[in-house]
């Protein structure tokens, strides 16, 4: 096997779209606890170098995350998804292994850089996401709560790079651990299909976390003006998806409704950033999610 396909073996497994949106929960968390205010207009010392490295932690952290997810499910995707790179024969299963346990040793170092709340909350999604992986996922309710909490973390993370902020932001946790949730009751269709009752009860959840984000409107913090054009558009990028799959729960339709929702995270990131931020904030996150477009059209998302 040539260096270039084991490489894009390696990429296939990282899922390098999702990373993406990993980045815009630590953007999202950074805003949150008012540190992109001062990068944006200078007021006062932002922590930039913090930022950094807490974006390097994500990456690490969630692409281990999935790459051990695809450790887990060799014997699985053998059956139902053999064009996955283990299974495959692009890369091994002890490779992957190994690749997964470096990035996600990488991701709490680059954490743990910043200091110890940081860290310890990498070693928490690390942990929630091998967690997972390994058998949340077989768990109805443990597993879509399991994979929340993955992005609940990774958003107080990014709120780590101000000290004390992801004590006093722990509530702001709930919402993607609410949303992603309803994400993975969907996609457990994704191969045979599904009822329609999973589908519509994640649009309920959605629109719950669409609520509570208009509800943060009464934080004197919060500029729901600022963030109210991102959520609608939030909206708009999840729920005709939702919808069409909630009529026809096909494959087809599920995969469709799981892309968009996990593509819509972005979204919603904007939506908090641009809340706690301001405007400006909430389009630089926005900004990720065209280059996660452009990247998912060439790696899997799911």
């Amino acid at each position: 096997m040539t260096a270039a396909r084991r490489i894009r073996a390696f990429l296939e497994l990282a899922r390098p779209a999702n990373v993406i949106t990993a980045f815009a929960d630590i953007l999202a968390g950074f805003a949150s606890a008012g540190a992109m205010t001062g990068l944006l207009f200078g007021q006062g010392n932002a922590p930039v170098e913090e930022l950094v490295f807490l974006l390097l932690a994500t990456a690490g952290l969630y692409a281990g995350g999935v790459v051990f997810n695809d450790v887990f499910d060799a014997d699985l995707d053998a059956k139902e998804r053999p064009e996955r790179p283990i299974p495959g024969g692009r890369t091994t299963r002890a490779q992957a292994a190994v690749f997964g346990s470096v990035l996600l040793a990488a991701g709490i170092a680059a954490a743990a850089c910043v200091g110890l709340p940081s860290f310890f909350i990498a070693v928490a999604v690390a942990g929630c996401a091998l967690g997972y992986d390994a058998a949340g996922k077989h768990h109805a309710a443990a597993g879509p709560i399991i994979m929340g909490l993955c992005r609940g973390g990774n958003l107080l993370l990014g709120a780590s790079a101000v000290p004390g902020m992801p004590a006093a932001l722990w509530f702001l946790a709930l919402v993607p651990v609410a949303y992603v949730g309803a994400i993975v009751v969907i996609s457990r269709g994704e191969v045979h299909g599904s009822g329609k009752r999973p589908i519509k009860f994640a649009m309920l959840v959605a629109g719950v976390v669409c609520a509570a984000l208009l509800a943060l409107g009464f934080r004197p913090d919060y500029r729901l003006l600022d963030a109210l054009p991102f959520l609608l558009f939030f909206a708009f990028l999840i729920f005709p998806s939702f919808r069409r799959a909630a009529v026809n729960p096909s494959p087809a339709h599920i995969r469709r409704a799981v892309k968009a929702g996990v593509l819509a995270l972005v979204a919603l990131d904007a939506t908090l950033a641009a809340g706690f931020g301001a405007w400006i904030a909430g389009l630089i996150v926005l900004a990720l999610l065209p280059l996660s477009i452009f990247v998912a059209r060439r790696f899997a998302v799911t």
